[in-house]
């Protein structure tokens, strides 16, 4: 199995222990991991704000970096949605769609492909955990509080392999952190109060850290407990799953 490792472009720029983190945890369970040193932005930025039709050279270089692999893995849930249902190419439609089907979140992954059942790492922390909208809701990595069906968390069943590791229980397991991408930008008010209330839930019930899938929900939320000088820290969640104690 060759996996081609997909790195958005706030992780490149911003958190590449996250990168890192995902490459080393990859390899550690056996997989042969290439990155394409081409890859940009996926296009996500531009979509969200209207501009799609604008995002054909991300896609045609999406296309060229993923093309070949046997899977596409990336630490980001916004990014990899994205992907899937918004890769297009006009001139190369098949091609195009076999590349957006190979597209994965890094913990679905790791539950629904390799189905890892256990993992050598440690993490002597109260930990909590953030399920972003796009991966709970787009991805299916957790269940949704508000359907009557059974209670999941991909994310929250690795975590629950990690030695010393204690998961927190929030009030509101799947309320937005309020960030979702330019919105925190065009409603810059009403973004930080949800962040602020997603933030207060952990910090209630204790946690050390804040973890999840998607380190942009991370970074908004990291900006407010540094704001109000907490001492909580966050962490993606390939970084406590590659952690060794």
């Amino acid at each position: 199995m060759t996996v081609g490792l997909f790195i958005p472009c706030y992780v490149d720029q911003f958190y590449p222990g996250a990168a890192i983190a995902t490459l080393q945890l990859l390899e550690k369970l056996g997989v042969n991991v290439v990155y394409p040193p081409n890859q940009t932005c996926c296009g996500q930025p531009m979509a969200n704000s209207g501009f799609e039709h604008l995002t054909g050279g991300c896609n045609r270089l999406f296309i060229d970096n993923f093309s070949g692999f046997d899977y596409i893995v990336s630490p980001s849930g916004s990014c990899v949605l994205h992907i899937r249902e918004h890769l297009h190419d006009d001139k190369r439609p098949a091609e195009a769609k076999e590349v957006s089907h190979k597209v994965w979140e890094l913990t679905s992954f790791l539950t629904d492909v390799l189905k890892v059942e256990s993992l050598p790492s440690r993490f002597p922390h109260k930990v909590g955990v953030h399920q972003s909208c796009h991966g709970q809701r787009g991805l299916h990595l957790s269940s949704m509080t508000e359907l009557v069906a059974p209670s999941f968390s991909k994310p929250g069943s690795l975590l629950n392999m990690v030695k010393g590791l204690e998961l927190i229980e929030l009030d509101r397991k799947d309320e937005c952190c309020g960030f979702g991408g330019t919105f925190c930008v065009a409603e810059e008010a009403v973004s930080a109060k949800m962040g602020k209330d997603r933030v207060a839930d952990h910090l209630k019930h204790g946690a050390e850290y804040i973890t999840g899938a998607d380190m942009s929900c991370l970074m908004h939320m990291e900006g407010i407990l540094k704001r109000q000088g907490s001492k909580v820290k966050v962490l993606h969640i390939a970084e406590i799953l590659n952690s060794e104690g």
